[in-house]
């Protein structure tokens, strides 16, 4: 069974926001809504004290506390693990942003673009989002279901992985199926040691951090 997931190595990631970048021009979110950002962390005890930088969005949770609030089912679980928001059917009631303990998701304000008063190609592709609903990450469903139609493997083609994973510099971020055990989520998690954000919320969320090698101290 298909369950997608993403990983982000922090070893790796310099915190350049190039996945916000390519995630805000290929979804033309609204102007001051960011699907994907990238925190910055101060780790340890001056004088051994660390950066971190650690990318964040929506976490595509097993349980997702978003989907139990939501009145209208307009929150819905792919049976792939991926969470999306159908637009017509959000009143924008605002009980999935309450409940997102992530912070991951926003609403639409009145139509606005990036740059003045006419869109660029990225919002005119996506025509006008609705007034007052939800919005989040979606790991690039669209893209991913188009791939696959395509005969294509989300987190190995390049066109059918989401927009965040193709664009990192480094490589710390990775995307596929978890399931997989040939695949690179499945290796990843085998060989490092990894964490998940607020886990004891019984979410389950479907993307990991990578810190340490297993064994390392």
């Amino acid at each position: 069974m298909t369950r997608y997931a993403m990983v982000a190595d922090l070893r790796r990631c310099v915190g350049c926001q190039t996945c916000t970048a390519a995630c805000k021009e290929g979804n033309a979110t609204p102007p001051g809504v960011q699907w994907r950002r990238v925190l910055d962390i101060e780790r340890g005890t001056y004088p051994d004290v660390q950066r971190v930088f650690l990318p964040i969005g929506c976490q595509h949770c097993d349980e997702p506390p978003c989907l139990e609030v939501c009145p209208t089912t307009a929150t819905r679980k792919r049976a792939d693990g991926i969470v999306t928001i159908d637009e017509s059917l959000c009143i924008g009631c605002s009980y999935c942003i309450m409940a997102c303990p992530y912070e991951a998701r926003a609403l639409t304000g009145a139509e606005a673009y990036a740059f003045g008063d006419r869109p660029i190609a990225s919002e005119a592709a996506r025509g006008t989002r609705p007034e007052g609903v939800a919005t989040k990450c979606d790991f690039c469903a669209a893209r991913i279901d188009a791939g696959v139609a395509r005969g294509l493997v989300p987190g190995r083609d390049a066109e059918a992985t989401p927009l965040c994973a193709n664009a990192c510099i480094s490589g710390a971020l990775s995307f596929g199926d978890r399931d997989d055990p040939e695949g690179p989520i499945a290796r990843l998690l085998a060989e490092n040691r990894w964490f998940r954000l607020h886990e004891e919320e019984g979410t389950g969320p479907g993307f990991y951090y990578l810190w340490d090698r297993e064994g390392a101290p």
